[in-house]
């Protein structure tokens, strides 16, 4: 397969990462962004770029052009308290897009693989089964949730209808250096810089809910991986480890030198009690497995965001 592929929302953290990735191993890289969310200064210097939504005709045109063996699709509306207020928005960005790209793959006839940036813990809901494997029924409890599963079936049906692979990679919570501290995805980023800012940091109900932090060297690695590997099917890349928002914010604001405590508000609708993937499948499949501990990982993010401050 030849090594040349394209992403979108390649200006994100996720994104611009996964495209220094695969530069690094000799790929070509093109983005495509329309930088709502991602910023231009993110995309790698040697990776073509090409600034528009990926609802437009443009983004068609832009892989018809580029003619790319592997597709990977990251961009999306990832706020899931915006997916409840505006649905139909979350469902024009997150499947509106994807059929509007794959339709553009199918034109193109160059697509071998798709790598999908789905959820781990979005798509299904509170579970029976802690870490939870790729098997377990889906049940999102939010919008976002469901556009993310849904992408899944729209991508098996261009799988059986036009021949097109598909690694649907269902990330736990994404973290690390570049991710934006504004909104609602990345509690994170939120944290590290309110706490470097002295503000204090709001959780959501008793703190007490669990999720998988997976750093984001490692999923770009995964991506790496899935497509040097052709993998099809569904894959959880997380970590397997449980830590709830309280401990959370005690690593960081240990980190940081900071002790006062976080402001605790009411629990937001849509929201899951626990979220931890089961990831033996990428370990006997793609040879994967997380590098970055948490508390590393915390002092890289915070680190990065304490230098982007200082400058």
């Amino acid at each position: 397969m030849e090594k040349k592929i394209l992403i979108t929302g390649g200006a994100g953290f996720i994104g611009s990462t996964i495209a220094e990735v695969f530069l690094a191993a000799g790929w070509e890289v093109a983005v495509l962004d329309d930088l709502s969310r991602g910023r231009r200064e993110n995309v790698p210097e040697r990776a073509r770029f090409y600034p528009c939504d990926v609802r437009s005709a443009v983004a068609v045109e832009a892989i018809l052009k580029e003619r790319p063996a592997v597709l990977c699709h990251q961009a999306a509306q990832i706020d899931v308290r915006r997916s409840m207020a505006d649905p139909r928005f979350d469902c024009d960005v997150n499947l509106g897009g994807l059929v509007n790209v794959m339709q553009a793959a199918v034109k193109a006839g160059s697509v071998k693989q798709v790598l999908f940036a789905s959820s781990g813990g979005a798509t299904y809901g509170d579970t029976e089964q802690i870490p939870t494997p790729e098997d377990h029924p889906q049940r999102p409890l939010s919008h976002y949730g469901v556009a993310k599963a849904a992408g899944e079936l729209y991508l098996s049906v261009y799988r059986a209808n036009y021949g097109i692979p598909y690694a649907a990679l269902r990330y736990a919570n994404v973290y690390g250096p570049r991710q934006d501290p504004h909104g609602e995805a990345g509690v994170v980023a939120i944290f590290c810089a309110r706490l470097l800012e002295g503000k204090p940091c709001t959780v959501n109900g008793d703190g007490r809910q669990t999720r998988d932090y997976v750093f984001v060297e490692d999923v770009a690695r995964a991506n790496l991986l899935a497509a040097e590997k052709g993998f099809s099917g569904a894959l959880n890349i997380g970590t397997g480890l449980e830590e709830d928002v309280n401990g959370l914010y005690e690593k960081l604001a240990r980190a940081a030198g900071v002790t006062f405590p976080p402001e605790h508000v009411p629990a937001k609708k849509g929201e899951q009690r626990r979220s931890c993937v089961d990831v033996s499948l990428a370990k006997r499949s793609l040879g994967w497995e997380p590098r970055v501990p948490l508390e590393k990982g915390l002092l890289l993010t915070l680190e990065f965001f304490r230098s982007r401050m200082k400058a």
